[in-house]
This record gives C-alpha cells, structure tokens and sequence, in this order.
C-alpha cells in the first residue's frame, strides 16, 4: 500500500418491537465516567450503549460497507429465509438486510435495546447474549451474521461449536455463517515508524483488560481455523485493509482511511474507558489523556499504519 504524496435480569431472552416499554431491568443502565453501559448482563460488554455510541456505530456500518463496495455480505446467499444477527447493536445491518431481502425473517439480538426506530416489519430484535445457550424453536436460520464482537466473547471456539451443535435447529443444512472483525493491532510497513509504540501499548493494554475481563480481543487472524474445527466446510477468508488516516494513493483506500480516521477518533474512548478504569485501575482523567495522545498519532499523515480486516464465511455441511 503507497502513500499518497499529497425484562427479567435472569431471562436469556427478551423479544420486543420498537416503541414498546421494556422491563426497568433491562433499562436501569450503569452510568460512569461520562458514559453509559448496558444493564442486562451489566459488565459482560465492555463498550457503552449511549447516544455518542448510536452515532459512532453509523460510522462504524459505514466503514463496513466501503469495505465490501457496499455489500451487506459476501456469502453466496439464494433467497434466505431466516436471518440471525448477533449483536446487532442499533440494528443497522438487520435493518438494511431486511430490506434487501424483504421476504426474509430477519433477528437481530443484543445485549441493549438500542435499536433504531422504524425498522421494516420483517425485523424483529431480541435482548440476548449469544455466550449463553442458544434457545430458538425448531425453525431454521438460512443465514448467521457476526460483526464487530472483538472483546465480546470468552470462548470463540465454544460459541462457534455451540452455534455448530445447535444449528442442527438453527442453521439449515447448507446455510451460511459469515464473521467480519478487525485487527486489535495496526501494522505498518516501517517497523521504526515513531508511531509504532502509541498502537502496541493501545493493544497490549485492550489485551491485558480483556484477559482479566476472560475476553478475547485477538480473534480476527484465527476465524477460519476455528470454523473448521466447529465443522464448517467451504471456508472462504478475504482480507482487506483500513488505513488509518487518508493517506493512501489508492482513492478508494483513501476513502476508508478517511472514515477509519473518524472510527478511531469517535469510538477510542468508548473502545477503552470500561477497560482501563475497571480493569486497569486508570483515572478516567489518564484515560482522556491517552485517547488525546492517540489521536494525534491518528491525525498524523505521516503515520502510515493500517488494520487487516478478515470477512470469512462458511457453509454447515449439507
């Protein structure tokens, strides 16, 4: 890449429709340092549900659909029926998914209810962790979405076990699973580059928060591997890059950098102060302090790192 020189707390599930009044359970949020963080299953989710989230995640979809030249998916999909959502978050992709498929069933399940209004009526979301046990009826999902869950699981090798074992009911017979994630840790083709050291304390520090959270954050490299081992057949892995920053030569690579410039510099304090302060033990005042230093590393057009993005999908044996 060049630059350019230029309801109840113990339920596992809750079903609602926009507009309806949900449990004071569900909503009773936690609210530190500024932000607020979900109720249900308070503490298993590191990122905060509010406003300044809901705004950030539109940058985030539209980051995701510069990066598949506006593709909601890459799996070879006729016709589904039944879609699966996992953490939907406010519901952007169930959202557009159900209007590009407007005959299909689409579920979109998190851990807040976050979602935005006006959904289609083929849409419907769910308050649920998908780390606990999947517990739908006997009618199957043609298709099973995961995107942006770094650091939102234990066990992703169980979770993709559980989702094989069950899919047995939940995932047709030659249904499709596609998972899209980041890498935690940005590369750079100058190991020397003076900005180097500002992203790998970033991500040591996520890592150490997330082991002690019992979170893995580095599953991006290794999502087809544990496909395989869950029985998945017909793995297909692309890679991708988001520069960080504008600084490509490659007009649409400079277009990403551009929204990945912003993806970083509206979601980094959500990405980090539940870590850092819970888990770490920071002052939130020394958690602003290192969102501002890395920001200017972001903002720095000279700082040519990027993330290796992974789209893998896979077909459950017919």
């Amino acid at each position: 890449m060049y630059a350019d020189s230029a309801y109840d707390e113990d339920d596992d599930r809750a079903t609602y429709s926009s507009g309806l009044t949900l449990a004071t359970s569900i909503t009773r949020y936690r609210y530190e340092n500024g932000r607020r963080y979900h109720a249900f299953r308070d503490g298993e989710y590191y990122q905060p549900n509010d406003a300044q989230h809901s705004n950030y995640e539109v940058i985030v979809h539209h980051l995701w659909l510069l990066t598949l030249t506006d593709k909601l998916f890459l799996a070879p999909l006729e016709n589904p029926k039944r879609i699966l959502d996992v953490g939907t978050g406010t519901g952007l992709w169930a959202v557009d998914i159900a209007d590009f498929f407007p005959d299909a069933e689409v579920i979109g399940t998190d851990l807040s209810p976050i979602q935005v209004p006006g959904a289609p009526s083929n849409v419907r979301f769910e308050i649920d962790d998908c780390c606990s046990e999947w517990t739908y009826p006997e009618d199957n999902f043609d298709f099973v979405h995961l995107r942006g869950l770094t650091g939102s699981v234990g066990d992703w090798s169980a979770l993709y076990k559980q989702a094989f074992i069950h899919e047995t009911r939940h995932l047709q017979p030659g249904g499709y699973l596609e998972h899209l994630e980041f890498a935690v840790y940005p590369t750079s083709s100058n190991p020397d580059n003076p900005g180097a050291a500002m992203y790998k304390r970033f991500g040591d520090l996520i890592c150490e928060a997330g082991d002690k959270m019992g979170k893995e954050f580095l599953i991006a490299e290794s999502i087809g591997d544990r496909m395989r081992e869950a029985g998945f057949v017909d793995i297909v892995e692309k890679r991708f890059k988001w520069p960080i920053g504008p600084w490509s030569s490659d007009p649409h690579l400079k277009d990403i950098g551009r929204w990945n410039q912003r993806n970083w510099e509206e979601g980094l304090e959500g990405w980090i102060m539940a870590l850092y302060t819970r888990l770490l033990n920071w002052p939130a005042a020394d958690v602003r302090s290192f969102v501002e230093d890395t920001k200017r590393v972001v903002r720095d057009r000279n700082q040519h790192f990027w993330h290796e993005v992974h789209v893998v999908y896979c077909r459950k044996p017919a």
